[in-house]
């Protein structure tokens, strides 16, 4: 039975409490993943279609939004690439999920966190959009499922609450973490490779946490490969509250590998210094997935290289800064 019936049948939460069981389970292999395609009508091809989400700053880091398909040079493995399909700012339909840290050290932010989410979601979402709802902290929990409803997006976001017990809702033969987690890398995995793996169009998942992880089952490198064959882009945005970690003497240690998990995806970090500055760090993943150019292509050699391919993108002739994913899984051949 698939996980999603599963969900279903069992009601809200208990989708993430089978995903747990299957994390207490030795990890296999997972199936690699191919490309989204773009749009019907976009390109035609008998081969795998690739589509590369970008955006391109200037030097004062302005976004460009006015750039053809010639000013672009991509390349695949260092191979030049044939750019078949080109479009800005792209209207595929966007699959976009809120993810929101719970865990104790954001007691003090996380109504602010919430109000500046509500505003993104509705702000954001089309006709032809849908968006998703988990909190993190011990434990994940879907609170709400994809769907273009505002009120019921909303009413997920007003969930919400600090888990100040440390204490996993999940029974004990269930729970696989120590009390206290927060399991960022998880709630990553389990958006990217249970959620957002089917979906087509544009993928994006925000988080809002501090960019600590205790208790994941997943390392952060397994959550990156999800995100990269699910085919997400990872936007993080950043807020410690430093008085939480003076105060209880808990080490901090930082957010570089969530930096890097969103640079590998073609997303970014943005750091917030407190509470009123959330919203305008919404209000620029919202500028950017507005701007955002869509290039599609069929691999030049199919056979080139190993399952994971890498991807290089520049505007050559300006000081531009491109940012799109770092590369993708290709599909096993037949």
């Amino acid at each position: 039975m698939a996980l999603a019936t599963v969900a279903r049948a069992l009601g809200r939460g208990s989708f993430w409490s089978v995903c747990f069981l299957l994390l207490a389970l030795p990890l296999g292999s997972q199936d690699q993943q191919s490309s989204v395609p773009p749009a019907a009508g976009s390109i035609k091809s008998t081969s795998a279609v690739v589509n590369v989400y970008a955006i391109v700053h200037d030097r004062h880091g302005h976004l460009v939004p006015n750039l053809d398909k010639t000013d672009f040079e991509l390349r695949e493995n260092g191979a030049p690439q044939q750019i078949g399909y080109f479009s800005r700012e792209t209207s595929v339909p966007l699959s976009v999920g809120v993810l929101i840290d719970t865990s104790p050290s954001q007691g003090r932010l996380l109504a602010e966190e919430q109000d500046s989410a509500k505003l993104f979601l509705r702000s954001i979402l089309q006709a032809a959009d849908q968006g998703f709802v988990i909190h993190f902290d011990v434990d994940v929990e879907l609170l709400q499922d994809f769907t273009n409803a505002p009120d019921l997006l909303m009413h997920a976001v007003d969930e919400m609450r600090i888990n100040e017990t440390g204490q996993s809702i999940l029974p004990a033969s269930q729970a696989t973490s120590h009390p206290g987690a927060t399991r960022l890398y998880d709630a990553v995995y389990l958006a990217s490779n249970e959620l957002m793996k089917t979906r087509y169009g544009r993928k994006v998942l925000v988080l809002v946490t501090d960019g600590e992880d205790q208790g994941s089952r997943i390392d952060w490198r397994g959550s990156l490969e999800a995100a990269e064959k699910a085919d997400v882009i990872v936007y993080s945005i950043a807020i410690r509250d430093p008085d939480f970690y003076l105060l209880t003497g808990l080490p901090y240690h930082g957010s570089a590998r969530m930096e890097k998990l969103s640079l590998e995806t073609g997303g970014r970090t943005i750091r917030v210094e407190s509470g009123r500055s959330i919203g305008g760090a919404f209000e620029q993943v919202s500028a950017e997935l507005r701007a955002e150019y869509l290039l599609a292509y069929s691999p030049a050699d199919s056979n080139r290289g190993g399952p994971f391919r890498t991807i290089q993108l520049r505007v050559p002739g300006h000081k531009y800064s491109v940012r799109t994913r770092h590369g993708y899984y290709a599909r096993a051949n037949p």
